[in-house]
């Protein structure tokens, strides 16, 4: 599976993640409702999606399943965010996330438990 999910294929990803199984006509239905998409234009992006590994395609009728979570391409979209601006660095990630910013101690509390359960 290729890891860059371009914006125009989450589009795609997201209906399907909303919806679970989903004809492509009806993923094609509303993107236009939604983006003003043509028809041609969401089944090119299916066609990429499942290409890619993202999406499966199931016969009869042109279903589109999930090939992947939205919460396994998120945290593929934040690794490959971490490693690029930051060098693979959580430690940077959340200095910079943090610097100069004013937290609760609720929200101070919440940060230290998550990072308590990865211990």
């Amino acid at each position: 599976m290729e890891d860059k999910l371009f914006d125009s294929e989450r589009k795609v990803m997201e209906v399907v993640w909303e919806k679970g199984d989903c004809p492509a006509r009806e993923i094609a239905l509303i993107l236009h409702e939604k983006i003003g998409w043509n028809k041609n234009t969401t089944y090119t992006v299916i066609k990429k999606c499942v290409q890619k590994g993202w999406m499966e395609r199931i016969e009869p009728g042109f279903v589109c399943r999930a090939g992947i979570s939205r919460e396994e391409a998120i945290e593929k979209d934040t690794d490959e965010f971490v490693n690029r601006v930051f060098g693979g660095s959580l430690p940077l990630l959340f200095s910079a996330l943090l610097s100069g910013k004013k937290m609760s101690r609720e929200e101070i509390a919440n940060l230290k438990e998550m990072i308590d359960k990865m211990e």
